[in-house]
């Protein structure tokens, strides 16, 4: 297991952009799966985007349909970190966003597959 932290999270009007930042602390992501996950209040979690890469490569990225083309998910090499760019944000997409490791090599869109978590970072929508 890898210990997560996410940053960049915040309040912003509807139409704007955000970019949530996941970084390994003490360790490194190495080649396992990374997601995106958010849980809204009431609400179960859900999946937002996956990414698989190989040296600097991202080989593989998946998202959710509520995100497709607005949201973009990246490897930073330099910094060892997953991005998630978020743009044309909706009221919708508030929730609390969670970066996820599997160590297994498993990922996907099923969050029980993912053995290390962050502890969140909250995004909100609102004018």
């Amino acid at each position: 297991q890898v210990q997560l932290v996410e940053s960049g999270g915040g309040l912003v009007q509807p139409g704007g952009s955000l970019r949530l930042s996941c970084t390994a602390s003490g360790g490194t992501f190495s080649t396992y799966p990374v997601g995106w996950f958010r849980q809204a209040p009431g609400k179960e979690r859900e999946f937002v985007a996956t990414t698989r890469w190989s040296g600097i490569r991202i080989y593989y990225a998946d998202y959710a349909d509520a995100v497709k083309g607005r949201f973009t998910i990246s490897r930073d090499s330099v910094k060892d970190a997953v991005d998630l760019q978020m743009n044309s944000l909706k009221p919708e997409d508030t929730a609390v966003y969670y970066c996820a490791a599997a160590s297994s090599g498993a990922g996907g869109r099923v969050f029980r597959l993912y053995d290390s978590w962050g502890q969140g970072t909250q995004v909100t929508v609102s004018s």
